[in-house]
């Protein structure tokens, strides 16, 4: 429909996107809040999805997540979509932090939040995943 070829593995979660679609069809003030395709320009290729979990909350917060397709992992492309996402947040000034959450150990996507500059406050329990690490970080005013 885009154009573009799709890189294997580009969707680890597919779940979420009919999730996404009722959800964005049931709150149109998410959109711009929700979900991005990513497209790798110089390959054509689609090569992940991510974006925000939703509007910001009472305190100004805003959720990332994102996912890239193993053919295109450790070419800083997670850090430059992180990145992006988080630039995208702080350009609106209700927006006071971003927050992520990643399984409780050492990974890529740890590496990629504290690259961004967010810092890990807590490890909570997820129902679904166990122990995850809390990352957050706050905008500079």
């Amino acid at each position: 429909m885009f154009g573009v070829k799709v890189a294997d593995g580009w969707l680890e979660f597919p779940e979420a996107f009919k999730f996404g679609y009722e959800y964005l069809k049931a709150n149109p003030t998410a959109l711009g809040w929700w979900t991005y395709l990513f497209v790798h320009i110089p390959d054509n290729v689609l090569i992940g999805n991510g974006g925000f979990k939703g509007v910001a909350d009472e305190k100004g917060m805003v959720e990332i997540g994102y996912e890239i397709a193993p053919t295109y992992r450790n070419r800083g492309l997670a850090t430059e979509v992180a990145q992006g996402l988080v630039n995208y947040a702080f350009s609106h000034p209700q927006i006071k932090m971003v927050d992520a959450h990643t399984l409780a150990e050492a990974n890529p996507s740890a590496s990629v939040l504290e690259k961004v500059g967010m810092r890990k406050i807590e490890t909570v329990h997820d129902l679904e995943y166990g122990k995850v690490w809390h990352w957050r970080l706050r905008q500079e005013i």
